[in-house]
């Protein structure tokens, strides 16, 4: 039989056979998840012999697939997408210190028969702005958004050493929080909570659902926008929501979702200890 083909790299066959090393993505829904061939390319690039496949898993199926994880020999990592970052965390040997710091794991490693978490939810938001040549280091940054991503978002950008940064959420009390983690992680860090107002910052970043729908309100304020301010949005889909849209018409820097993705990947298979390309 022909091996199988990847859609996005067109007559470069994947590569299966009995070595071939196993990783997954876990989910509840699963078909939407994109990743799976990003994944499978940057193993190519890597020239690992390796396939990443879909895993849909209900919350409580989610100890069975571990016992299975931790088994199965030739299974190396597990990806985790919604609803499982938080549970799978007690069910894991040890985890990370962006993960401890946020409470969440996105990725799972098994090293010795133990397996090892971390999130790079914001590792790949840095990631991402770096490789479009945005730097963080001194700038004001507006983050829009504590959710799960905002969260991780906030924690990333405080680690590069912004010279302020303020976290606006629908649920004050939730922004309250996350501001007290980050003054512990980062003593010393101008870090607050107010207005979706980006008056006076370098960088205003979307880690809100808003936008997904064209009859969606704009997640900030829009008139204080100028040009030379860089606006963010880490939506997927659309790739160029309403926020970046009537960015770019004022002048504004835009940065898409896309980048945030590809870091995640890039910094998840370092994690996996695979060779960079």
């Amino acid at each position: 039989m022909m091996p199988a083909l990847l859609p996005d790299l067109p007559g470069l066959p994947l590569p299966l056979s009995g070595a071939t090393r196993l990783y997954a993505i876990v989910g509840d829904p699963i078909a939407q998840v994109g990743s799976p061939g990003l994944f499978n390319a940057a193993f190519r690039r890597r020239g690992v012999e390796a396939v990443l496949v879909p895993l849909h898993v209900a919350p409580d199926g989610l100890a069975d697939l571990m016992r299975m994880f931790r088994t199965t020999k030739n299974f190396d990592g597990l990806i985790v997408t919604v609803p499982h970052k938080v549970a799978i965390a007690a069910l894991i040997d040890e985890i990370g210190p962006m993960g401890r710091r946020i409470g969440a794991v996105n990725a799972i490693h098994k090293r010795d028969g133990r397996l090892v978490g971390g999130n790079f939810d914001g590792i790949g938001f840095v990631r991402g702005l770096q490789a479009k040549g945005h730097e963080l280091d001194g700038r004001r940054v507006l983050v829009i958004g504590t959710g799960g991503a905002g969260r991780a978002v906030a924690h990333a950008v405080a680690d590069e050493r912004p010279a302020r940064l303020r976290l606006f959420d629908v649920d004050p009390a939730r922004a309250q929080t996350v501001v007290a983690e980050l003054k512990a992680a980062a003593p010393g860090l101008d870090v607050d909570v107010g207005a979706p107002d980006p008056s006076g910052f370098d960088v205003v970043v979307n880690c809100t659902s808003v936008g997904m729908r064209p009859e969606d309100p704009f997640p900030v304020a829009i008139d204080p926008l100028g040009p030379g301010t860089l606006v963010v949005d880490i939506i997927l889909k659309p790739a160029v929501t309403p926020l970046l849209a009537e960015a770019g018409r004022r002048g504004c820097l835009t940065h898409a979702g896309a980048p945030m993705l590809e870091g995640q990947v890039d910094a998840m298979c370092d994690f996996f200890g695979l060779a960079a390309p």
